[in-house]
């Protein structure tokens, strides 16, 4: 095989793995992400976001519900949309409670 013939096949094939190893990181459960949601949400819970900022709050946690099913659904990329969500709004409740405890 020519230099060039093997230069273009070793291209190729490393695009292949390389769409390969993205696809599987986005194809599993987001099971990291589903736990970062809750981690936020019991922060926020425990630092009194629910008397500071419980809109924001209770969006969090029907976020998390709604990644919940979409997870039972195997609809993971659905899923880790709604518990990064989950957990930027968790965060955010999380903000408030302790700008209010200062």
């Amino acid at each position: 095989m020519s230099d060039f013939r093997v230069g273009r096949w070793r291209a190729h094939w490393l695009a292949v793995v390389a769409v390969v190893l993205l696809l599987g990181g986005c194809a599993g459960a987001p099971v990291q992400e589903m736990s970062d949601a809750r981690q936020a949400i019991q922060a926020a819970e425990e630092a009194g976001a629910a008397e500071v900022a419980p809109e924001t709050l209770q969006d969090a946690k029907r976020l998390l519900t709604s990644a919940e099913r979409k997870l039972q659904r195997e609809a993971y990329g659905a899923a880790r949309a709604d518990a990064r969500e989950a957990r930027r709004l968790a965060s955010e409740a999380l903000r408030v409670a302790r700008t209010r405890e200062n």
